[in-house]
This record gives structure tokens, C-alpha cells and sequence, in this order.
């Protein structure tokens, strides 16, 4: 036998071997033990022997992107497979730049990209924002006779809808000669994202065959429009057209029911999850104590987590937060250290929900405590929302010169959040020649925010600084801005109703309107006076929304005619609660003998025989 014909015979015995330990390969030791021996076979310069070892190198968790690249210059003459690796490696890597660079190494070196080579290309665009080499990325799609490939035309698709050249995405979307589920719902949650859900639903309606993915798509820009009640209704469509609930639509339909406090809704998806073995992954069961938390159901929410085979962060974030907003300060604090012991990493979000525990509980040593802490002991640097949360913390505490000084101190230009703290706090306290200051420049830092221009009208009000009331309400009318309409919602057998302040749409209004007649009757036999103050600066709705027909008293009116006697009463609201329904809310409570549970724009108040979780501290 001839040398030759040896050696085509080791080649030929070594390759199924050679494929073999490379499906085991575990680890770059053994790769670079595989390489030795195909370099002893003579097959360095062979592409298909390379072209595996650089795939494992680079795109395996175990691999070494630079010993992929260290492999490829030593090769003569990569082919399009290589090439497509070594591209799709640096794109995972992060390296987008890169990723362009090595196809003009490609084509300077006559190799051809193929239909595998353009989607990575395409994503590196949209990693680095670069529009332009996007753009001509699509011409070589086109000019390289690609331009009929479903995959190279989704990725058009999605890195436009980045760049929000909605009209280009558009328009690769109207010449795609066959479109699939990946097509439409990119281009419908594009729309989504940019704020077009009229367009994205038109869309969505034009869909040959929907399908649970198109139908997750559509109710997700829904609810991330905070546009609850259109997320009900398709849901409740695609419930009629029998479409099965997989884990993505219940994520987005218990997102929905958080927003709107529908708790019943979100049981009843809840047991659908586990009565169908849909998979609880971390995300999913975050959103289920997520959607307990703001249904103001907390003693489910923590049943649920603790009963999770393993906790992930975003579960713990989440819980904590939950305590927070309920007002719980103590607890969050005591369900962190508890996390520390078991030796759960926190991230900034986790200090966050911590600190902000803290100030809705007025804990203010402990408040001091975390945020030294993080930097100190878990090497998170504070960020804008940190910093805020200790304004309104020491703020509410009454420390506004301490307050201030952490503003006065913060390595970063405070924004319209942090300053706003400080403004409420100033109302709160009294204190106009600061909150005057303070108050001006949020105006300015959010001129369209109409929450911003009533605290500073409140605080003038309390002040009886009335043509300083009169001059921000100027101002508000100068720049067309509308103060948003108080608005409650009490969900009963499924169907949520909402209240206005004075308003009688409600087909029960006139029952509505005389239990509330009855209810302030009952109440002030217990001591209930109207407090006033909160309402001076808007004279408007002093006029047309009498106090005592304020939103949430029509809701609890509402839930005093339709529950049963000792049920608990639960209402959302997305302004924050007036100190006239706080004091009425909590004597109802006691007179009628109910639990009443307020969901408002920052937190849970829970009502009881006259008292409130909050202990007035809000």
C-alpha cells in the first residue's frame, strides 16, 4: 500500500471518531487535544475538520472566542461556513463592529455569503444602532439574490422596527413573497413599541391564521399601552376562539390584571397555569406574585413564593417591592436578610424596593443602614432611583434639610423624580420658601406632568398664598396642560366598573350616589368631618365634584350594595388618595364593619375597625 493511500485510509478511520469526541467535548483542554490530532492527520488546513472546532470554540459556553479567531488566521482559505461562525461568535460576544469587519474580510477574499451569513450581520446593525451599514447590508441582501429568504427578510424586518424606520419595515413586509409568525408579530410588537397599537391591531386583524404567538403579541401591546380593558377583551376572544393559554399570554394577562386589580381574573389564570402543567419559570412566577402584590391579595403572593421550588432574584425583588408598596417596611427588611442568609446576590433593584420599604414605614435608621450598605458592602454604585427613594425617605420623616443635602451631594443631576420627593414632602411639612424653589424646577424638568403643578398649587393653597395658586393654575392653562381626572375601579363578577369624581354614568348611579348619602350620614355620628385642604387649589372641581363624591367613595359605595356583609372591599385608584377619603375610608371601615383595601398611585392603604395599615404615613 502506497503512503498516500495510508493516510487517505487514517483520514478516513479518524473522521467518525473525530465527530464524535467533538458532540462529547466539554471543555477547551479537550478541544485543544482534538486540534493536536487533527494536526497530526494532516487536516489543519482542511475546512470541514476546522470549521468544527471553531463552531465549538465559538459559540459554546465552553469555548474561547480567541482561540476560534487564533484558528481561523492560520487557515488559507475559510469558506462561508467559517466565516458565518466566526460572525454569529462576535455578535454573541458583543462585538458588532467586529462582526462587520470580518464580512468585508469575506468579501475582500472572494468567499460569497450565503442566506446563513445576513441575519447575523443584520443583528450586529441593530446591536450597534448603525442605520447606515444597515441600510446597505440590505442592498447586498438584495444584490446577493437573498432578497426572497424568509430568514433574511425577518431580520430586516426586526432591525428596522429597532430603528424605528417603521415605513422600511413596512415595506420588506409588503414585498415578502410568504410571511410566518415571526414576520407578523415582529412587525405588530414594532408598532407596539413605538406607540402605534391602532396600526399594530389593523395588522393583527389581518392575519390569515393567528396564532397563540400573533395573539400574545397583540394583547402584550395592550398592556404595555397600559390599555387593560382592550388586553380583557381579546383575551377574552381568544378564550372563545379556543386557543390554548401557553406561559407568554398568562405573563402578559396577569400583567393586565395588576394593572386593572381585577384578583379575580388573575386566580382564575393562576389555577389555570397549574391545573394545564403550563411551566413555572422564574419569570412567570415572579408575575403571579406580582399580580397577588397590586390585587392586594399579599398573603397569596407570599403563599405562592414560598411554596417555589427555587427563588429566583426577580422573585425576591418582587416580594420585597410587594411589601413595600403595602406599607410592610419591617417585613421587606426582615424578607432581605433572610435572602442574605441564604446567600442571594441583591442587584440595584433589590435595594431599590428595600429602601423604598423603608420610607413608607418611616424607617429611617434602617433606610441610612441599607443605602451605606449597598455601596459598602455589595459594591452597587446608587443611582438616580436610590438616591430618590432617601429624599423621600427623610423627606417624609420630616428632614428636609437632610433631604436636600443628599440632592445638593449626589454625584449625578437629580432628576424630576428625586426633586419631586422633596416637593411632596415640602407639602406635606408646610414648608412653601423650599417647596416654591423646588417646585419651579420640576415645572421645568416636566412641563406636561400635571401631578407636578397640583402639589405646588396644594402647597400655596395650605399656605393661603392664593394668587400664587391662581398663577400656577395660569400657567398650567398657558401650556395646555389638564389635570388628570381622578378615577376608581371595583371589580365585581367579573366586570370592572369605574368611577369619576361627580359622575353619573353608571347605570346604578342613583342607588350608588344614595349609599354614599348614607355612608357620610353614618360616619359623621363617629366624628367625620370633611377635611377640605387637599381640594382648595382647584376650585373647578370643587364646584362641579363636591368632596364627599369623590371617586373612591363612589366605588365604595359601589361595594357596599353588591358584597356580602364582612366581604372585602378592594379598589384601585391612580391618583394618589385625598386626606378626606383616607379619614372617611377608614371610619367606614369601622362603622360598617368591612375591610377596605386601596390600591392608589403609590401604595396599599388597608382599612379596618377605623384604622389604616398606613398608620396615617403616606
Amino acid at each position: 500500500m502506497s503512503l498516500s493511500l495510508q493516510v487517505q485510509v487514517q483520514v478516513m478511520a479518524a473522521s467518525p471518531l473525530r465527530r464524535h469526541e467533538l458532540q462529547r467535548c466539554s471543555s477547551m483542554a479537550h478541544l485543544k487535544q482534538l486540534h493536536s490530532r487533527t494536526i497530526r492527520l494532516g487536516l489543519s488546513s482542511d475546512n470541514d475538520s476546522m470549521g468544527r472546532l471553531i463552531k465549538f470554540c465559538s459559540l459554546s459556553q465552553s469555548g474561547d472566542l480567541n482561540y476560534a479567531l487564533h484558528l481561523f488566521d492560520q487557515m488559507p482559505q475559510p469558506d462561508a461556513f467559517i466565516y458565518n461562525t466566526i460572525i454569529r461568535g462576535l455578535l454573541n460576544s458583543h462585538f458588532p463592529t467586529d462582526c462587520l469587519l470580518f464580512y468585508l474580510r469575506m468579501l475582500h477574499r472572494c468567499v460569497s455569503p450565503n442566506r446563513f451569513t445576513f441575519p447575523s450581520l443584520v443583528g450586529s446593525c441593530c446591536l450597534a444602532n448603525a442605520v447606515e451599514e444597515g441600510r446597505q447590508l440590505h442592498a447586498h441582501i438584495l444584490k446577493f439574490g437573498f432578497g426572497d429568504d424568509g430568514f433574511c427578510e425577518n431580520s430586516l424586518i426586526n432591525m428596522y422596527v429597532g430603528f424605528r424606520a417603521l415605513d422600511d419595515a413596512r415595506k420588506v413586509f409588503d414585498e415578502m413573497p410568504a410571511r410566518d409568525v415571526v414576520s407578523w408579530t415582529t412587525l405588530i410588537a414594532g408598532y407596539s413599541r413605538c406607540g402605534f397599537v391602532e396600526e399594530a391591531f389593523c395588522l393583527f386583524e389581518s392575519m390569515p391564521e393567528k396564532s397563540s404567538v400573533a395573539w400574545n403579541a397583540m394583547i402584550a401591546s395592550y398592556v404595555q399601552s397600559n390599555r387593560f380593558h382592550e388586553a380583557f377583551a381579546l383575551f377574552q376572544r381568544m378564550r372563545d376562539e379556543k386557543v390554548e393559554l401557553d406561559k407568554y399570554l398568562a405573563a402578559s394577562m396577569l400583567a393586565a390584571c395588576a394593572g386593572l386589580g381585577d384578583l379575580n381574573q388573575g386566580k382564575w389564570i393562576h389555577r389555570y397555569i397549574e391545573e394545564s402543567g403550563i411551566e413555572l419559570d422564574s419569570k412567570l412566577a415572579t408575575t403571579i406574585i406580582d399580580m397577588y402584590c397590586k390585587c392586594g391579595c399579599l398573603e397569596k403572593a407570599f403563599q405562592v413564593f414560598k411554596e417555589l421550588p427555587h427563588i429566583g432574584l426577580s422573585s425576591w425583588n418582587c416580594m420585597i417591592g410587594g411589601l413595600a408598596m403595602h406599607g410592610k417596611g419591617k417585613a421587606a427588611a426582615e424578607l432581605f436578610e433572610k435572602m442574605q442568609r441564604e446567600r442571594v446576590a441583591p442587584d440595584n433593584i433589590t435595594f431599590v424596593n428595600l429602601l423604598s420599604a423603608c420610607a413608607h414605614s418611616g424607617l429611617v435608621e434602617e433606610g441610612r443602614s441599607y443605602f451605606r450598605r449597598m455601596s459598602e458592602v455589595h459594591g452597587i454604585e446608587p443611582r438616580i432611583e436610590h438616591y430618590g427613594c432617601m429624599v423621600d425617605l427623610l423627606g417624609r420623616a420630616g428632614m428636609l434639610e437632610e433631604a436636600k443635602e443628599i440632592i445638593d451631594n449626589m454625584p449625578i443631576s437629580p432628576d424630576a423624580g428625586v426633586l419631586g420627593a422633596l416637593l411632596g414632602a415640602c407639602k406635606i411639612h408646610r414648608n412653601v420658601e423650599l417647596g416654591e424653589a423646588i417646585g419651579e424646577g420640576v415645572i421645568e424638568l416636566e412641563p406636561n406632568n400635571s401631578g407636578r403643578y397640583v402639589v405646588l398649587a396644594n402647597l400655596y393653597a395650605n399656605a393661603g398664598k392664593w394668587e400664587d395658586v391662581a398663577k400656577v393654575r395660569k400657567l398650567m392653562n398657558d401650556r395646555g396642560v389638564k389635570k388628570a381626572p381622578g378615577c376608581s375601579r371595583i371589580e365585581f363578577e367579573g366586570v370592572v366598573s369605574e368611577f369619576i369624581a361627580g359622575g353619573r354614568t353608571h347605570p346604578e348611579s342613583r342607588e350608588i350616589y344614595g349609599k354614599v348619602d348614607e355612608m357620610l350620614e353614618r360616619i359623621r355620628r363617629v366624628g367625620y368631618v370633611p377635611d377640605v385642604d387637599g381640594v382648595l387649589h382647584d376650585l373647578e372641581e370643587e364646584k362641579e365634584n363636591p368632596l364627599y363624591y369623590h371617586s373612591e367613595k363612589l366605588a365604595i359605595a359601589f361595594g357596599l350594595l353588591k358584597t356580602k356583609p364582612r366581604e372585602t372591599i378592594r379598589i384601585s385608584k391612580n391618583l394618589r388618595v385625598c386626606n378626606d377619603c383616607h379619614n372617611a375610608s377608614k371610619l367606614v371601615s369601622l362603622v360598617f364593619n368591612r375591610e377596605i383595601i386601596v390600591r392608589d398611585r403609590n401604595r396599599f392603604h388597608h382599612f379596618k375597625m377605623g384604622d389604616c395599615s398606613c398608620q396615617d404615613y403616606w
